[in-house]
């Protein structure tokens, strides 16, 4: 359960990215809030994960989590560069947190 806590923590970190560029967009109190509960939902799931977790490891794929999503977020929804180098680097990312959970 512990790392199912830290895949829903790293997805609303997801979330709370996408959400930061949607208040610089619209800057509504809509925005704010769901940017604010994202943000909050990620710290409660990165809270319980870490009871079990070491965290070193759990912050670690939290944080890869969120970087490498928001990274595709922005490919996927802003039109931001799709080079092949910045996808191996995405892709690095994500197997380094992988590496992470087969040591742990």
């Amino acid at each position: 359960m512990n790392w199912t806590f830290l895949i829903l923590a790293g997805i609303f970190e997801m979330v709370g990215v996408l959400m930061i560029n949607k208040l610089h967009q619209d800057k509504n109190i809509k925005a704010f809030m769901m940017m604010a509960g994202s943000f909050g939902l990620s710290f409660i799931f990165l809270s319980l994960a870490m009871e079990t977790l070491p965290m070193g490891t759990a912050y670690a794929v939290w944080t890869g989590i969120g970087a490498s999503g928001g990274a595709i977020l922005g490919m996927i929804f802003y039109g931001e560069s799709k080079n092949v180098m910045r996808v191996l680097c995405i892709a690095l990312v994500l197997g380094s947190a992988v590496g992470l959970k087969l040591v742990s």
